[in-house]
């Protein structure tokens, strides 16, 4: 499954390095501005060449969806659409994650998988965050040293922000036989909206940021466009 290379990402958060000196951050900032100036047309192809790639994929490794549920491909076919998204600040429109979990019946797998699905959520609302606020510092818009304290904050908030996210969309939801045990393993691709996601960061940083200062939420808020 495509991450769109947010664990480089987060590792160049965590190592404290602009994400304005690097190569992978630029070229990744590129692409979403290619994206962003793709018409309907072009992004839909886009979207069909890459879900077709990645339903022969995963059909291979013996993925298949529930009775009733819609074809992989077109599941996959949504998904990437929602991905290619972005508002003016080339912040995603829709947040994704993947997870899969193992259970002794679908039910319970994908209940798990679900969970695992918004935890990794929180993870890569995290990535997408901490990126803008280094943005604000390449654009002068923040002290390096309020934008650290924030990152910092951020990057220690992973349960809050798991516990403030709120209605998820379902992306892709498929399936397959575990060969030792007769049990399933189920894939789940969850997405959630940017703006919503934006807030859930706010909502679970903002006790943590008052104890450092008034002025530290005022420079979240204005890097999240509040």
């Amino acid at each position: 499954m495509k991450k769109f290379m947010m664990v480089a990402m987060a590792l160049i958060v965590a190592c404290s390095a602009s994400f304005a000196d690097n190569s992978e951050f630029k070229q990744q900032l590129k692409e979403r501005k290619e994206l962003r100036k793709a018409d309907k047309k072009e992004l839909n192809e886009k979207a069909t060449k890459a879900a077709r790639k990645e339903a022969k994929k995963l059909a291979k490794e013996g993925w298949k969806v529930a009775a009733g549920s819609l074809p992989l491909e077109k599941q996959l076919d949504r998904s990437y659409l929602y991905q290619m998204e972005f508002d003016e600040n080339l912040f995603p429109k829709y947040i994704m994650a993947d997870a899969q979990s193992i259970g002794q019946n679908y039910d319970a797998a994908k209940v798990s998988a679900t969970s695992l699905a918004i935890t990794n959520l929180a993870g890569q609302i995290q990535t997408e965050v901490t990126a803008l606020v280094e943005n604000t510092v390449a654009n002068k818009q923040l002290e390096a040293n309020e934008a650290a304290s924030i990152v910092e904050t951020v990057m220690a908030s992973k349960n809050l922000i798991s516990q403030s996210i709120g209605r998820t969309i379902p992306m892709v939801e498929c399936y397959r036989e575990v060969k030792k045990g007769g049990n399933k393993e189920v894939l789940i691709r969850l997405a959630y909206n940017g703006e919503m996601a934006k807030a859930a960061v706010r909502n679970a940083v903002k006790d943590e940021l008052a104890k450092k200062g008034e002025k530290l939420q005022g420079q979240l808020d204005q890097a999240l466009g509040f």
